[in-house]
């Protein structure tokens, strides 16, 4: 039967106007490849404090929109192009539109801050009205507010910057914020914003998608040690025969695996700074010397649900980033050892691959139905894996109290993210086309009789039977072994009866050992 699993809800497209691309002209800089819808930001007590965004799905008008078929068309990336579809959930945190709307959250919620700090009385607590306000600012956020952030940075030519003048001039009208706008970035370096922008960027993808497909793959996974728990197979080991186990239980194995991997990725705290300059708040005890900084950085950092980091210099250094890259390219290892796995077990003919009509398998041979899911996930593993390990390896590094290489570095954070997810969803998609063939697992274990020679001497050993191992080897080394041979050569040992019993009743399908009870357990072992 065809295998199933419980799947994300699906999220609901908003069908938005595009820009039509002509690849016959060179592309402006000021259109916009995919909009974006607007997204929203809240924060509960500080004691627990959780991120949460709207359904921020970007959306194109697919039916007969030629705007998105010329737009994928004309891609530098697959992602953007021939994967958008399978990506798009990703776009709204970890594009220049996500980048732009935390730098807006984080410099609000900055001002905010500052109206609660009783010793800076040049901004005063804001009345409910004017906070008010300010959120609906973070609240309304959209395409058009991003792209005049954009238009600022064109003068400015610095993006951090950009989005404090778009705030004044968002603020200038309001006669309660219009006081104090100077206090927008007041003692922040750039840093100060972008890496707490960083680390929500992150903590969103992760936990909005991510983490979620990571979960229905390893549900999938699971899913298929349980269904084929009581289904025996062959083991290879080396490429050749082995004592046989069932195609659950080896199914049990990765989804522990990746969901081990998946959890240490869940514990990773996402950090974040807010130092000032070079990390002492130099600026900021100039100005008032008589307030606790740090204390209030601290309150400041974790109050967007963030991990506080003290010790930096003008940038959080991403060790953290390090650590969560190398966890999900771990995660990602194992599901390519998976891919492999299951690849192999079709060339063997043990899965067969269910097709929608009108399918082709392969352009030249009617008979093929190529593996192509799993191919494609392993792949864009490959791919996520080689720039995650680039980012983990380069973030960490930064020149005394800091050097500029790591800005346009983590740029590319969605795209080994991109790849990963696409992986992801392709090992999914691949797994519910997959059929057991079980005629094609009992042909195997029927041809080999010898697997049986691992109980046979380790029986005899148990009864001292002397020379075991070497009396099964030269009647199972080279030379051809079947039922009939076997059964034989059980019958012509000094065994108890009993135990000649048991080894008379043994076959390649039933020796097995505890596989289908591991298999059956699966669930417990998972840590999701």
């Amino acid at each position: 039967m065809a295998l199933t699993s419980n799947k994300v809800p699906s999220l609901r497209l908003i069908p938005t106007t595009g820009t039509l691309l002509n690849p016959s002209k060179s592309l402006s800089l000021a259109s916009h490849h995919h909009p974006l819808p607007r997204v929203s930001f809240s924060l509960s007590s500080a004691a627990s404090p959780k991120l949460t965004t709207s359904r921020k799905v970007i959306a194109m008008a697919v039916e007969g929109s030629r705007d998105l078929e010329m737009s994928n068309l004309t891609a530098l990336s697959p992602l953007d192009g021939r994967y958008w579809g399978k990506v798009k959930d990703l776009a709204s945190s970890m594009s220049e539109f996500g980048l732009i709307y935390f730098r807006v959250l984080v410099e609000i919620k900055w001002l905010i801050k500052l109206s609660k700090i009783p010793e800076v009385s040049e901004v005063p607590s804001f009345s409910k009205e004017a906070e008010v306000y300010l959120q609906g600012i973070i609240d309304g956020f959209g395409v058009d507010d991003a792209l005049e952030v954009k238009k600022i940075e064109r003068v400015t030519n610095h993006d951090v910057k950009a989005v404090e003048y778009f705030l004044k001039q968002k603020c200038e009208s309001h006669p309660e914020i219009a006081k104090v706008l100077e206090f927008f970035h007041f003692a922040c370096t750039s840093e100060d914003i972008n890496n707490l922008s960083h680390g929500l960027m992150l903590q969103e993808a992760l936990s909005s998608v991510i983490l979620p497909s990571m979960d229905e793959l390893i549900k999938s996974i699971s899913l298929m040690a349980k269904e084929f728990a009581y289904v025996p197979m062959l083991s290879r080991t080396h490429g050749q025969p082995a004592s046989p186990t069932t195609l659950g239980k080896e199914m049990a194995i990765f989804a522990v695996r990746l969901s081990e991997e998946r959890r240490y990725l869940s514990e990773t705290k996402i950090k974040g700074k807010f130092t000032g300059a070079v990390g002492n708040y130099n600026a900021h005890i100039s100005a008032y010397p008589n307030i606790d900084w740090p204390h209030v950085a601290q309150e400041f950092v974790t109050s967007l649900g963030l991990t506080f980091n003290p010790y930096v210099t003008q940038i959080e250094p991403h060790d953290y980033m390090a650590r969560l890259f190398n966890t999900i390219s771990q995660f990602n290892n194992v599901l390519i050892d998976f891919d492999r796995d299951i690849w192999s077990y079709i060339s063997l003919g043990y899965f067969k691959q269910i097709t929608k009509a009108g399918e082709i398998g392969s352009s030249t041979m009617p008979h093929k139905v190529n593996p192509i899911d799993f191919e494609n996930s392993e792949g864009n593993l490959g791919k996520a894996n080689a720039e995650l390990t680039f980012l983990s390896m380069k973030l960490p590094i930064s020149r005394m109290q800091r050097d500029l290489t790591d800005s346009t570095v983590l740029r590319n954070m969605g795209g080994a993210l991109g790849h990963s997810l696409l992986a992801y969803k392709s090992a999914i998609q691949g797994i519910r086309k997959l059929q057991v063939n079980e005629a094609r697992l009992k042909e195997d274990l029927d041809q080999t009789w010898e697997v049986l020679a691992e109980p046979i001497q380790t029986v005899m050993r148990r009864y001292g039977v002397p020379e075991p191992y070497e009396k099964l080897k030269e009647l199972t080394r080279g030379r051809a072994v079947n039922e009939e041979s076997i059964r034989e050569f059980i019958k012509g040992l000094d065994l108890p009866a009993e135990a000649k019993s048991q080894l008379l009743k043994l076959t390649p399908h039933t020796y097995v050992g505890a596989a289908a009870a591991l298999a059956l357990a699966v669930d417990e072992a998972l840590h999701l």
